[in-house]
């Protein structure tokens, strides 16, 4: 007898299921339906906190039971076609293997919290959980990948950016214990006391709460803060530059092959050809397009007669063929 969904039907379930690709309407119609899906649970969930619509959650259950069905509707199919996911696998271990993947765990925790609503305050409070499906929709819209792609191609900068940073807090924790503890030995009790102080000065403009009340201390904090904009600012200029190659590569990509050769990124040392010129001159004389620079951790779109300094780093691509 033959089965009532072919292996062929049972492909094109998998393909609509997957992200959609843009010629594929039916599969990308579908993104937009589960994304608005995903949008309308997380609203119900916030409605359900406001006491005013007391008289709506019948409603608000209704559509919040609807959507758990269409979630679990889309995660069994996930597990039928898993073999699909995973052609190097049997059916059983492509299976358990989504299971067991981030996806596969993020639906399920988007789909249990809804049974646990009451009992247990750990049970009730699986209802944040569901606030996991807002992954989801960074899975259906490719342009949110550029993130994570950017922050693993900078990771090893990054690393060391917020190592230098960690380093910092825990030199200025030192430095303000020693100046404020017979001063102030109730809010200074330890070094590890200065680490709150040290993160809100260095990571923000200060919270108020704990502060120095020494000369000696109220000199340090004055350049601990200079130099906390300064470190906090490397990590800032590394995104934003692996931002701006990122979208670079993508707009290459997107030009006819040879029109464009590709991106460039290169320091400005002293004996560098670039250091001293201005933008106009530099692309004239070795037929580039200057796209950004970075300068002390700040993304700068260039003029035409914006000099280019020593420590800048240049992004560039070569100018396109006649």
């Amino acid at each position: 007898m033959r089965p009532f969904i072919t292996e062929k039907k049972k492909k094109r379930i998998f393909d609509i299921i997957q992200i959609g690709k843009k010629d594929d309407f039916v599969s990308r119609a579908f993104d937009v339906f589960i994304v608005i899906a995903i949008v309308i649970n997380i609203a119900v969930l916030f409605l359900e906190t406001f006491e005013e619509a007391a008289e709506y959650f019948d409603i608000l259950r209704a559509i919040e039971l609807i959507t758990i069905i269409i979630f679990g509707i889309e995660y069994l199919l996930r597990i039928w076609t898993a073999e699909y996911l995973y052609p190097d696998k049997s059916k059983g271990k492509a299976a358990l293997r989504f299971l067991v993947s981030f996806d596969g765990i993020v639906d399920l925790c988007t789909i249990l919290p809804f049974f646990f609503l009451s009992g247990f305050v750990a049970l009730r409070m699986l209802r944040v959980v569901r606030i996991l499906h807002l992954f989801r929709i960074n899975a259906y819209y490719d342009s949110f990948n550029v993130i994570t792609s950017v922050l693993k191609e900078k990771k090893n900068q990054l690393i060391s950016s917020i190592f230098i940073i960690l380093m910092l807090m825990l030199m200025s924790s030192l430095c303000m214990y020693s100046a404020e503890h017979e001063v102030q030995p109730e809010v200074f009790k330890n070094a590890f006391s200065g680490i709150w102080w040290s993160m809100s000065t260095i990571l923000t403009v200060g919270y108020g709460d704990i502060y120095p009340v020494t000369a000696l201390g109220q000199a340090m904090a004055i350049i601990i803060s200079f130099l906390g904009v300064g470190v906090v600012a490397i990590p800032t200029g590394i995104i934003s530059a692996g931002f701006v190659e990122r979208y670079t590569q993508v707009q290459n990509q997107n030009e006819p092959r040879g029109s464009v050769r590709g991106t460039v990124s290169v320091t400005v040392d002293e004996e560098s050809p670039f250091a001293g010129q201005c933008v106009k001159a530099a692309e004239e004389e070795y037929q580039i397009d200057i796209v950004v620079f970075i300068r002390n951790g700040a993304v700068i779109v260039p003029g035409d007669l914006t000099e280019i300094a020593v420590g800048d780093i240049l992004i560039y691509q070569a100018q396109q063929q006649q």
